[in-house]
């Protein structure tokens, strides 16, 4: 599979990335931050994957298609989390990370 291939699921990575760093931040600005503490754990945790997901598709790896399956299993996580609070950050993030692990379980088993 080349890069080109792959374009759809590093935009997915890069966004769900971009996603849930503004969640992490803006649940820090919640008035009950401990409430919040899981969703801003997995929303670090998922982005920090999705970037290295990205990265990896971007270079060809070899390790690309595994890191993909590992990559979509945070990002169920952090949607499943998300998608317990109301906040729109935290609905949009769980959106963000549906997409995401969407196209990296195709991607993982496309490869």
């Amino acid at each position: 599979m080349n890069r080109n291939d792959m374009q759809s699921c590093i935009q997915a990575c890069n966004a769900c990335a971009i996603a849930c760093e503004h969640c992490a931040s803006a649940c820090l600005q919640e008035s009950n931050v401990e409430a919040m503490r899981r969703c801003i754990q997995l929303d670090r945790d998922c982005a920090d994957l999705c970037r290295m997901a990205a990265a990896l598709m971007a270079r060809g790896s070899d390790l690309a298609a595994d890191f993909c399956g590992l990559c979509a299993k945070a990002c169920r996580a952090c949607a499943e989390e998300c998608a317990q609070h109301q906040h729109d950050h935290c609905q949009q993030c769980a959106q963000a990370c549906h997409r995401c692990a969407e196209e990296c379980e195709s991607m993982a088993r496309a490869a």
